[in-house]
């Protein structure tokens, strides 16, 4: 069986969310790699240094610098001629990609995957994570999207494969990208970082988030997040989100402040190794997945705490 595994990059680095989805397709077989974009020959020479790599696609031209899904997916659909299953991180990227070349290729998309039972068997999360499913697809291409919190890392070094240009249907048309407005941070990207300071409504506006939050996290070295109630109320931007609607994130430590634990937020945490959580009501259900927890106000509690890191 081949797998074709679209690779998430910042036209300079294969992204860490790639590296599961490797680990996912190397379950169904032998891994070759897309890389999309324009000079894009650094990010096709580091992705052929991932350990299980067979072969690396690259498409490299003006109609694939944004990675526009509406140009990309008919490639994707070209390149699936001598493919079995098109494996994606769930990201934005690959959650704008991945429908579309199921749709064009008229089967059913497999979303979120959380491990690989067989060739054509899967589990995946429903209801926000409280209940897994496990799917079996008769289609005779699939379609994958991958939780990459579920599926350790591949390794960035000690592969082999070769590079080879591809080339698909000209700009599309469709669509034209107009621009972006990238957050820029020193601190770790959520996503990936191997500590996370989470902030929920109780911090009562931005301004107690940016002052109670912040020094914690810049004296742990770790990423900020954010409950959705913190994001809609304007805390933060929305890319700090965890949760369902948000970003699933699975570091070694998540520390939980003021944040109660709806059910859309345990979906995007609950998988980290180890969750702290501080909140002044003992009833929180963030409590029931907490490997830590105290109880207590917060506006006393983080300050003293960041005082003595």
């Amino acid at each position: 069986m081949k797998t074709l595994v679209w690779v998430e990059h910042d036209s300079g680095a294969v992204k860490d969310s790639t590296l599961a989805v490797v680990t996912a397709a190397s379950k169904l077989g032998e891994v070759h790699l897309l890389v999309v974009g324009q000079g894009v020959d650094g990010v096709a020479a580091a992705a052929a240094q991932i350990a299980g790599v067979g072969k690396v696609h690259v498409a490299d031209g003006a109609a694939y610098a944004n990675a526009l899904p509406e140009n990309v997916a008919p490639l994707v659909v070209d390149l699936m001629g001598h493919h079995d299953a098109f494996l994606a991180p769930a990201t934005a990227n690959g959650k704008n990609i991945a429908p579309r070349v199921a749709a064009l290729l008229d089967v059913m998309q497999i979303s979120e995957i959380l491990s690989v039972e067989s060739e054509d068997t899967f589990t995946r999360p429903t209801y926000a994570g409280n209940a897994i499913a496990t799917v079996q697809s008769t289609d005779s291409k699939k379609v994958i999207t991958v939780r990459g919190t579920s599926f350790e890392k591949a390794a960035r070094e000690g592969g082999s494969g070769t590079i080879e240009a591809v080339s698909g249907p000209a700009d599309s048309g469709l669509s034209s990208f107009v621009g972006a407005e990238i957050s820029k941070s020193e601190r770790p990207e959520l996503t990936s970082a191997k500590i996370i300071v989470s902030g929920g409504r109780a911090l009562q506006n931005s301004e107690n988030f940016h002052s109670i939050i912040e020094p914690l996290a810049d004296k742990l070295g770790a990423a900020v997040g954010a409950s959705r109630a913190a994001v809609d109320a304007g805390y933060v931007p929305n890319d700090y989100q965890v949760g369902q609607t948000g970003k699933i994130v699975a570091p070694e430590v998540y520390i939980a402040i003021g944040i109660s634990g709806a059910i859309q937020h345990l979906a995007g945490m609950k998988d980290s190794k180890t969750i702290i959580a501080i909140n002044k009501d003992e009833e929180a259900p963030i409590f029931q997945v907490a490997d830590l927890g105290l109880v207590g106000d917060l506006f006393k509690i983080v300050p003293e705490l960041t005082s003595k890191i």
